[in-house]
């Protein structure tokens, strides 16, 4: 009978034991309480609790953690009322002022938000609220950062993820804005109508240039042609007189020349002629034409 006892007791120790066993996830703190007074904050790892006296007060994740809250109305300097809705990036710094700061850390950082948001848009006009969101983010994020820190709470960073202004209002930046994407879309006609007009105008201009280019080079061909003509026939005239000069002619041959060159002069469109003195006495001209048929004839037997 003992022997069951003191196994059963065994058994009752041993489950109390492992019972009391605890492991603490990475990037989590426990919040450990004796007899109902702060005791200590378990980090990362294994730990025992001793049983009946000692209690696990809180369980605090140490990860970045996102809170989005709903919409807040607030209203700028110039009196528009408008909705905004923040998103709060927190971390959880000190586990034991988390537990013991402040009463649902959420629900405060969630009033605390709302209230410095108050603040800073009723320093400020609405077109000023709409374009300085990196503004109204920083100053935010100091404000809470300070105010948090005796909770154990640090907050990174506030975003200001919309800003909802009154239905009037939107409807009239919709029309200002439909109007400057209008002017835009005007600008970029008026812009694309110019560059098309320019670079037609640079095809015209090339064009021309080039007809200009062909007909100045139509030119120079026709002259260079003219001119190695007029090359070819002077050189035959002087390769002609050189054969003549070298075939050593006499005067009847000569004087023949002469009277071939006056019938080219002749026949031309002059309405004057210049005889040579030497051509003006025809009787010996025609004296010379007789002998030199005379010379011909028995040759040509």
């Amino acid at each position: 009978m003992f022997l069951i006892i003191l196994a059963v007791l065994l058994v009752v120790l041993v489950i109390i034991f492992i019972s009391n066993i605890r492991i603490v996830p990475q990037a989590c703190a426990f919040v450990v309480e004796r007899l109902g007074v702060y005791h200590c904050t378990w980090e990362a790892g294994f730990h025992f609790k001793a049983p009946f006296i000692e209690r696990i007060a809180k369980k605090v994740s140490l990860k970045e953690q996102v809170v989005d809250f709903k919409p807040q109305p607030v209203i700028t300097r110039d009196n528009v009322t408008m909705q905004i809705d923040t998103v709060v990036f927190f971390q959880v710094t000190d586990p034991k002022l988390y537990s013991y700061g402040v009463e649902r850390p959420l629900s405060a950082i969630e009033n605390l938000s709302a209230t410095t948001l108050r603040n800073i848009i009723g320093d400020m006009e609405l077109d000023h609220t709409l374009t300085s969101r990196d503004t109204i983010n920083g100053k935010i994020t100091t404000i809470l950062d300070e105010a948090t820190d005796k909770w154990g709470i640090k907050v990174n960073r506030v975003e200001v993820k919309n800003i909802i202004p009154p239905a009037e209002i939107q409807d009239a930046m919709e029309k200002q804005m439909k109007a400057e994407r209008q002017r835009r879309e005007s600008i970029l006609r008026a812009e694309g109508e110019k560059r098309s007009a320019i670079l037609v105008a640079e095809g015209e201009k090339e064009s021309a240039i080039l007809r200009a280019d062909a007909v100045r080079e139509q030119r120079i061909r026709e002259a260079e042609g003219e001119a190695q003509a007029l090359m070819t026939v002077q050189k035959a005239l002087a390769d002609s007189i050189r054969l003549l000069n070298e075939a050593d002619p006499t005067q009847k041959v000569l004087t023949l020349k002469s009277l071939e060159a006056l019938q080219k002069v002749a026949d031309g469109k002059a309405t004057k002629l210049i005889i040579p003195s030497e051509l003006q006495n025809l009787g010996g001209l025609v004296s010379s034409i007789k002998e030199m048929a005379t010379d011909v004839k028995p040759e040509s037997k």
